[in-house]
């Protein structure tokens, strides 16, 4: 919502400078900031369809429908932003003008880095209630909620192309050449275009389903087994079917001699442990067996790439 707010003032502001002084630095940020607001409005109607209740079309819910709109945002992203704004410093560097009433693009641009400036603060402040001791980069590249690394790097990248703005607006001025106003544009359209694709990369996977995180798989494994009826973790999926919704399936080890009353028992209790350690944990299914090497090492080779982040061991 606080990129939202910015992102339209900040659109209206770039077209009224672009009206007056001819920019297409400001021509390119306003379409960008019109390109991010739409951004944020798909992100939103994302999240409401994402409440949706499960049906038996769809018995899993609706929680992926985020990952579905956040892609949308990269191609909107990569098409309405980036594309056009390479094209726009295309033909202003083919065709410069002078710019015309400088302070308006420059007052506007100084306008649009202190209210992209707080949205990116928002965005640093909700993200670090998450990120923990993650890197940006490794937060942005596991993150299961799309939104705030899609909020993230478009503020990132609306902060920069507005430096890049400012520069070209100002190398214009000073030289008198509309070429570097093109050339402004130019770097804003690249910089936007590879914003998207590293969106499209991350949304991409999250829409193809991703597993649980390293923590989360050990937090499972350690509640499942009670050390009484269930022995181990014979081998295990998991996949998140939204941000704050987990699928488990996973193969247990228990005593060949237990009854049917007594495995039963230990499946319900091992399946309230592992949503008492891992609350998103909302659909599981637990299978028992009887602990076999081979049922375990083939396990392990389909659950993922050994040395993998997401790589762990298949119990005893």
């Amino acid at each position: 919502m606080a990129a939202l707010g910015a992102n339209l003032a900040i659109a209206v502001s770039k077209f009224v400078a672009f009206a007056f002084s001819g920019s297409s630095s400001m021509l390119a940020e306003g379409v960008h900031s019109v390109a991010d607001s739409g951004n944020q409005f798909l992100l939103l109607v994302g999240g409401k369809k994402a409440q949706r209740e499960a049906t038996p079309q769809h018995p899993f819910g609706y929680g992926r429908e985020r990952y579905i709109y956040a892609f949308l945002v990269s191609i909107v992203l990569f098409s309405v932003g980036g594309m056009f704004a390479v094209y726009e410093g295309y033909e202003k560097i083919k065709h410069p003008h002078e710019i015309e009433h400088w302070y308006w693009p420059v007052g506007v641009l100084l306008f649009a880095i202190i209210a992209e400036g707080f949205s990116f603060r928002t965005a640093i402040k909700e993200s670090n209630q998450l990120r923990g001791s993650l890197s940006w980069s490794q937060f942005i590249r596991r993150a299961k909620a799309p939104e705030l690394p899609v909020v993230l790097l478009e503020d990132f990248g609306a902060l920069i192309g507005l430096v890049l703005a400012l520069g070209g607006v100002g190398l214009a001025l000073l030289t008198g050449d509309g070429v570097w106003d093109g050339i402004g544009t130019l770097l804003i359209g690249v910089l936007l275009v590879l914003i998207a694709l590293v969106l499209a990369a991350e949304t991409k996977s999250l829409l193809l389903g991703e597993a649980a995180g390293t923590e989360e798989v050990r937090k499972i494994e350690a509640a499942v087994v009670d050390g009484d009826t269930v022995t181990g973790v014979i081998h295990m999926r998991t996949l998140h079917l939204g941000p704050e919704e987990l699928l488990v399936a996973a193969k247990i080890a228990v005593q060949h001699d237990d009854t049917a009353a007594e495995v039963a028992a230990a499946i319900n209790a091992a399946e309230a442990r592992i949503r008492a350690s891992v609350p998103i944990a909302r659909v599981i299914y637990l299978e028992p067996d009887i602990y076999s090497e081979a049922e375990a090492a083939k396990g392990a080779d389909r659950e993922a790439t050994p040395g993998g982040p997401d790589a762990h061991p298949a119990g005893h």
